[in-house]
């Protein structure tokens, strides 16, 4: 292309690449005259009355845990030392690797103003508030999250500063917005008046037929997630009737599925009815997340195709109980839905346990205030689950879904140095995980003793 023809965006990354040029030379001495690198940080010791094994599903007596920067480098049985090592000794306590939620909203909570809130809040609001939330996340033991839908690509953001040091909160893989299809769970425009309803397509994540399909992931990808999130069916909280009919055609999430495949994504599919659960399972989805109405078929199918099951089971209850406390607690379209889902889903996720569907921990936190992560191992047990397999849904399994398993899931020799503690043994007593009072991510204490930590940021 000659120079008098070059488009704006090509006038545009031309320059960028000239400044990152002399830039890279201007640096270039300071590189070669630099400081010696900082001496590496000393090891810590932790000694744990009882550390979970989630890989084998056992409870290990009294272990030393052996943490240099912010991976794990030794597990040894009993107590021991090493030399210049701090010693933390957690007497009474039971230690956990870092807790795994695979499906929450870290820049949305909902409150009785939550719809005028939408109308009123920038999006600058929400993501201050999710600064907040993501640490109450990380407090409660939860060291790494899939967040499964934001508005604008906020939680990329989130994440970013995270991992730069900024702020405090955990590990975040996230699916940027939601896709689904036009009117339905995805699209903001339901319940307002027409004239607010805006156009939307696949560049903000609502697509009919599968070439949007395709454009939408890859939007996604230019955006720089981590996951996908696709929505198969009718929800709960959206201003529509329907909580459980199919919103994307079977083609359109065969196109979905196969174009995050493409691009390296697993992908989490918010489905409440059988046959939106049936068509994420056979288009290759990861994980269906809800599964209210999931029926012996698609049980079956899960199975067979080794499908991921994240039951979000506290959140149904919450709402349900919600709105029979309170005629006026949701908009009448979203009370009507509420009233439904929390008795079918106990009894569903019963069902699909007995059945012997593959199980991963995730809560919908955000549609219950963040930081109550944990309430959903109770209900996990009181629908038959053993402690010890909901324990292994929020750390191997939750890991192993991911694909991060190499990295987080277990303590490890090799892993990150994410670990938790609760005092006792909540393979005795499950609320246990309420009680989280000490939570290392990366090798750093953010709470000791139920103390917070004073959070000092390392970003430059």
């Amino acid at each position: 292309m000659a120079v008098g023809t070059m488009t704006t965006a090509g006038r545009a990354r031309r320059a960028a690449y000239s400044f990152a040029l002399l830039a890279g030379c201007a640096l270039a001495p300071l590189g070669a005259h630099a400081q010696d690198a900082a001496p590496a940080p000393k090891p810590v010791v932790l000694h744990c009355p009882a550390l979970l094994d989630s890989v084998a599903g056992k409870m290990l007596g009294q272990s030393s845990v052996v943490i240099q920067g912010d991976r794990v480098t030794e597990v040894v049985s009993g107590y021991i030392t090493r030399p210049e090592a701090e010693v933390v000794e957690l007497a009474g306590e039971t230690c956990l690797p870092g807790l795994i939620d695979a499906h929450v909203h870290l820049s949305n909570e909902f409150t009785p103003t939550v719809y005028s809130d939408m109308l009123h809040f920038n999006l600058a609001d929400w993501v201050v508030r999710s600064t907040v939330w993501a640490k109450r996340t990380l407090l409660g033991g939860f060291t790494t999250v899939r967040n499964l839908g934001d508005s604008h690509y906020e939680t990329v953001a989130l994440r970013d500063q995270i991992n730069k040091g900024w702020v405090a909160g955990p590990r975040i893989l996230t699916a940027g917005p939601a896709i689904g299809s036009t009117g339905g769970h995805a699209d903001d425009g339901d319940g307002l008046r027409m004239d607010l309803q805006p156009d939307v397509g696949a560049h903000d994540s609502i697509i009919n037929g599968t070439a949007d399909a395709w454009k939408a992931v890859r939007e996604h990808y230019k955006q720089n997630v981590d996951t996908i999130k696709i929505m198969t069916t009718g929800g709960v909280l959206d201003l529509s009737g329907s909580v459980d009919n199919s919103q994307l055609t079977e083609e359109e999430t065969k196109a979905l599925v196969a174009a995050a495949h493409e691009y390296g994504y697993i992908v989490g599919v918010h489905a409440h009815g059988a046959e939106g659960i049936r068509r994420a399972v056979v288009a290759g989805a990861d994980s269906i997340e809800h599964g209210t109405f999931m029926d012996a078929q698609d049980m079956k199918l899960m199975k067979e195709h080794g499908t991921y099951y994240v039951p979000t089971i506290y959140t149904g209850t919450y709402v349900t109980e919600k709105a029979k406390g309170n005629p006026h607690a949701y908009p009448p379209a979203v009370q009507a839905k509420a009233l439904l889902v929390g008795p079918q889903l106990m009894k569903t996720v019963g069902d699909a346990y007995k059945a012997g569907v593959k199980f991963a921990y995730g809560t919908d936190a955000g549609v219950y205030p963040h930081g109550e992560n944990w309430k959903d191992f109770p209900l996990l047990v009181q629908v038959g689950m053993p402690a010890m397999y909901a324990l292994q849904m929020a750390t191997i399994n939750a890991a192993t879904l991911l694909k991060k398993d190499k990295d987080i899931g277990s303590v490890a020799a090799g892993k990150y140095a994410d670990i938790v503690a609760v005092p006792g043994d909540p393979t005795k007593d499950i609320t246990l995980m309420g009680k989280v009072d000490f939570v290392m991510k990366g090798g750093v204490v953010f709470k000791k003793a139920g103390a917070e930590q004073v959070f000092t940021s390392t970003a430059h």
